[in-house]
This record gives structure tokens, sequence and C-alpha cells, in this order.
């Protein structure tokens, strides 16, 4: 069975202009961000408050709603998905995951299919996305290209770089795979770029 290293190591090495540049639509007065994920949008790694959910919040002056689990795998992710849509009615989704699924080496073709399925199921929804790619471990803080891949086909708005760069600086993370609260700023600040942005 393809385990999910070898596969990555044929997508891995990103050139910087590969990102998908489009931009959500833009958030109205009240509109409300869901950011969903695992233990990265939850804020492992950091204090109460200091996860990247709630400084974007303070920072763009939209409510955002943490909706990360910790060691949540993308199947997982899936399954939670739709009735946390239905229960928060977002204007956009921050999407991180896949993260876990590589820690556990779990096969690249699926953590691609759970990842293409959420991106519909928020379509679906009616909220624009906002993807973030995740470096698999032991990979030299390179993101997974599948992430970009799956902006250009789907046209989602993708946020390529910031992770990767955080967690390769010492300063900036907890431990391997997570951020610390500096780190958990910097995600919020390279995506508050992004949303604010594209406000009235």
């Amino acid at each position: 069975m393809n385990r999910v290293f070898p596969l990555l190591l044929v997508f891995l090495v990103l050139p910087l202009f590969a990102a998908c540049e489009r931009a959500p639509e833009a958030l109205p007065e009240g509109a409300v961000i869901l950011a969903f994920g695992d233990g990265i949008t939850y804020g492992t790694g950091a204090g109460e408050g200091e996860g990247y959910p709630a400084v974007l919040e303070r920072l763009v002056g939209r409510k955002v709603v943490n909706a990360g689990v910790p060691g949540e795998t993308t199947a997982e992710g899936l399954k939670r998905l739709p009735g946390v849509l239905a229960e928060v009615r977002p204007a956009l989704v921050i999407l991180c995951h896949g993260g876990e699924d590589m820690i556990q080496a779990l096969e690249a073709d699926q953590i691609i299919a759970n990842l293409r399925t959420m991106v519909r199921l928020i379509g679906e929804a009616g909220a624009e996305v906002l993807l973030i790619a995740v470096p698999p471990p032991a990979a030299h803080f390179q993101p997974a290209a599948f992430y970009v891949q799956i902006s250009r086909d789907m046209k989602v708005s993708i946020e390529v770089n910031a992770l990767s760069n955080i967690l390769s600086r010492n300063e900036m993370r907890s431990e391997s795979i997570y951020p610390n609260a500096q780190g958990y700023a910097a995600l919020a600040e390279a995506l508050a770029k992004r949303v604010k942005t594209v406000q009235r």
C-alpha cells in the first residue's frame, strides 16, 4: 500500500509563484469566519487566547469561530464539517487540515480526496475558502504541494508559505509541528492581510 511520504516527495519543493492568488469574496460587516482544522487551528502549543483564530479576530474585526480539534484527521474532520457549517453559517472558512494525516503516514490520495470534499461542502454551504498549506514532518518545512493543486483545481484562495516559514524558525514554534504564541500571531497576521483585502 502506498504511504503518504513517498508520494509527498514527488510533490514537495514549491516555487513561490505556485500559490493561487484568487482572493475570497468581500466579507460584509458582521460576517463570521470559521477556522476549521486540527491542533494547529485549536492552538496546540500556546495558551488560551493565543491561537491564530483569537488573534485574527482582533486583527480583522470579524468574529472568528475556532473549530479546531487536536489530533483530528481529515477523515474525522470531513464527518464533523457539515454540522459545524450548519451551526456557524460562516461567510469564510479558513481550512487548515491534513497535518495529522501526514504525521500518521496516511495515504496521500485519501488526504487529497478528503480535502477536496471539504472544499466542495464549504462552497455548497455558501462560504468562501482560504486554504492553509501544511508542511509534512521531516520535509524541511516545505509545504505539501497537493494543497496548491487543490486550490488551482477548485479555484479557492490559499496561503502557501506562512505556516512553513513559521515552523522553520525555532523561536516561533513550541515543538517541531506546532507554533508557539509568537508563531500563531505571525500566522494570524499573514491571514489578516488576505482577509482585510476583501473587506468592504
